[in-house]
């Protein structure tokens, strides 16, 4: 092997180091493998959630939201923006214990999406009289050092 052969074998070889321990490096921060922290405290504002709700506490509940105009949930083929009209929005729906049922979440799923943003997918089912669930797409993000959904999409299964 010639002096110059070896040197181009020698520069592929550092390439392919490189570019492999790019790859390495990128699926640490890559979407679908979150880190423990946000996992976490995402999971304890749906806990939260949860917990408010089966209280009879929709004021509670929406303390997971982001109490800003810029909040936006859409469902039932309308969106709502901010975050006292989705509250209304709650109330107006939910007026009272019995249609608020017993709220459980279940099959949560909680991509990172980059610096202090996290996609959670996820399942809801109220227990009541007329028993009723879906799908919900959160994104969440996190301001002032609180994880908060800024993004709600909530479908309803068909019966």
């Amino acid at each position: 092997m010639t002096h110059n052969e070896r040197s181009a074998s020698r520069h592929f070889i550092a390439v392919l180091i490189a570019a492999w321990s790019w790859q390495v490096a990128g699926c640490i921060s890559m979407p679908g493998h979150a880190s423990r922290e946000p996992v976490a405290e995402i999971n304890a504002v749906l806990t939260r959630q949860d917990a408010a709700w089966n209280a009879g506490d929709i004021e509670g509940f929406m303390d997971g939201y982001w109490r800003s105009p810029e909040l936006t949930f859409v469902s039932g083929g309308t969106v709502t923006q901010g975050w006292d009209a989705t509250l209304e929005r709650y109330r107006k729906r939910y007026p009272d214990r019995a249609a608020m049922g017993k709220l459980t979440f279940s099959d949560l799923h909680i991509e990172d999406l980059g610096k202090d943003t996290a996609l959670v997918r996820g399942q809801w089912h109220l227990d009541r009289a007329e028993p009723i669930g879906g799908m919900f797409t959160l994104i969440f993000r996190r301001i002032d050092g609180r994880w908060l959904i800024v993004y709600d999409h909530t479908s309803v299964a068909e019966k």
